[in-house]
């Protein structure tokens, strides 16, 4: 049995790391005895044609896509296309998106042939065996398809108690190279499970309220293979990092005493900081940590179910400058009952925090409690084009605040960082600038470089030359690169070059070509 996964294509500006859902998906279809191929998007040029070929070469009999809902529209159409060059494979779908709007998947996409609802691990164990025996799909929990016309749903699959039985998430079917290049923190979880209530997350229903954890030695092990495979920055993308304050003191500790070395950050809640955890965190190496504060309206965040106070926020955040660690808040605008006061209240927030922080617009996603309930709230539900449902435009209204409000509030708020920006480029431009500040605007360039890079698969179309020494290969790469993009030959080189020196990149001098490492 022969399964293709496709990572669909994910935006810069989303900081786009190794897809760790996907990855375990792998791994529970290798553990079921399939051969498996990652399909990468994320950090290559996605092309009917090239889909056609690699589907042509590996002769799957299941292609499958996860995805959020802001890439849920590629996805789809990514399935699409496989099913047309290949009328008989098993077309598979799963994700936060899907698993809430299976109806409406299938009535828009026929060509998708299965949807994994919530965890699938479990499910996928049972249903890979039974792939092409239909009438048993019936019996699976956890799985959503069509049947004369009809939706048969069998439920949320069952989630996995003992998180050490899930096996290691399959990055090595990822062209890591590429990742090491683009130079995004790699992703890990400790632990799943949401015990909160906030009305716009999917967290709880995905994955259940109560918190379920790795043992420390296996996520030690995970962290040690990744330091040895060159990522040294780290996110821990649990949905509640912090939920158990005796654990992560207790997987600090064996990181400072395994001596790993790597820097790392991690999802937390204003309400469960305190001194301690935040000593231990930073001990063990980490740098920074995400609050989801979401507004600065006590009222506001009783409305939402947040289960956090304005008082938490600020101590939280003072905590983490006492202690060295930098905190970054998210909040979002135009939730329910959004009004120009709460707005001015969650800036009012930001500005006495003086911290960095991102604005985003409400997104209801299909499955959310705002969405599901949308007549017990202020709000209304603009569009559902779901590739609008990225958070960088407004697609709500409230009784107080249109769209075209909401999304100037935000333009205005951002007005003295974007400001702050320009004159920035402007002074490193000109040479009046410290060495941290050109760095700091070196290493937005240096990543605008290699995304377009990656995304346009310019190593291999461009790579390929005449036979010469290693050194004048670069220097017609880099030249042709420049020549493609926005930068000058001589930026290019330096990075071409160090891609080189890391082995992300690899040269043949007798063939003249370069192209990216096997990871």
């Amino acid at each position: 049995m022969k399964v293709a996964l496709l990572a669909p294509p994910y935006p810069l500006e989303e900081a786009p790391s190794p897809p760790l859902g996907l990855c375990y998906v792998a791994a529970a279809c290798e553990a079921a005895g399939a051969e498996v191929k990652i399909f990468d998007y994320i950090v290559s040029r996605y092309t009917p044609d090239k889909l056609k070929k690699q589907l042509s070469e590996f002769s799957p009999d299941i292609v499958g896509a996860t995805c959020v809902t802001l890439n849920f529209p590629e996805a789809a159409k990514m399935l699409q296309d496989s099913k047309q060059y290949m009328p008989s494979v098993t077309t598979i779908m799963g994700g936060p998106h899907v698993s809430f709007s299976a109806l409406d998947t299938f009535k828009n996409y026929p060509e998708i042939d299965l949807i994994f609802l919530g965890e699938a691990e479990i499910t996928l164990h049972r249903w890979l065996p039974v792939y092409n025996n239909r009438p048993a799909w019936r019996t699976i929990k956890g799985l959503a398809f069509m049947e004369d016309g009809r939706l048969i749903d069998t439920g949320l699959g069952e989630l996995t108690r003992n998180l050490d039985e899930l096996p290691t998430p399959s990055r090595h079917l990822l062209p890591l190279s590429r990742y090491r290049a683009l130079g995004f923190p790699i992703s890990i979880i400790t632990s799943r499970g949401c015990p909160n209530k906030c009305i716009f997350c999917l967290g709880r229903k995905m994955v259940g309220a109560k918190v379920r954890y790795k043992s420390t030695a296996k996520i030690i092990n995970e962290i040690e293979e990744l330091v040895g495979q060159g990522f040294d920055v780290i996110n821990i993308a649990d949905d509640l990092f912090t939920a158990n304050k005796e654990r992560v003191i207790a997987l600090c500790n064996a990181i400072m005493e395994r001596g790993i070395r790597f820097i790392w950050s991690a999802f937390i809640r204003v309400d469960t900081v305190t001194e301690e955890i935040l000593q231990c965190m930073k001990a063990a190496g980490c740098v920074s940590v995400a609050f989801g504060i979401e507004s600065g309206n006590p009222e506001m965040l009783k409305r939402i179910k947040k289960g956090i106070t304005v008082a938490q926020a600020r101590q939280a955040t003072s905590l983490c400058r006492k202690l060295g660690i930098r905190p970054h808040a998210s909040f979002i605008v135009g939730l329910p009952g959004e009004t120009r006061e709460t707005l001015k209240d969650s800036l009012t927030l930001v500005r006495e925090l003086d911290i960095e922080h991102g604005f985003h617009f409400l997104s209801p996603f299909p499955g959310t409690t705002v969405r599901e309930h949308i007549a017990d709230y202020d709000l209304e539900i603009l569009s559902d084009d779901w590739s609008r449902y990225d958070a960088n435009s407004a697609i709500v209204r409230t009784a107080g605040l249109s769209p075209e409000e909401i999304e100037r509030f935000v333009e205005k708020a951002y007005q003295p960082i974007v400001e702050s920006w320009t004159e920035l480029n402007r002074r490193v431009s000109a040479g009046r600038c410290t060495e941290k500040e050109r760095k700091e605007v070196e290493n937005a360039d240096r990543l605008n470089l290699i995304y377009e890079i990656l995304s346009n698969d310019m190593i291999e179309t461009e790579g390929r030359l005449s036979a010469a020494s290693e050194d004048t290969l670069i220097d017609r790469l880099s030249a042709r690169l420049a020549e493609k993009t926005d930068f000058n030959s001589g930026f290019v080189r330096r990075y071409i070059r160090e891609w080189i020196d890391k082995a992300y990149l690899t040269v043949c001098s007798e063939r003249g070509e370069i192209t990216w490492a096997v990871p």
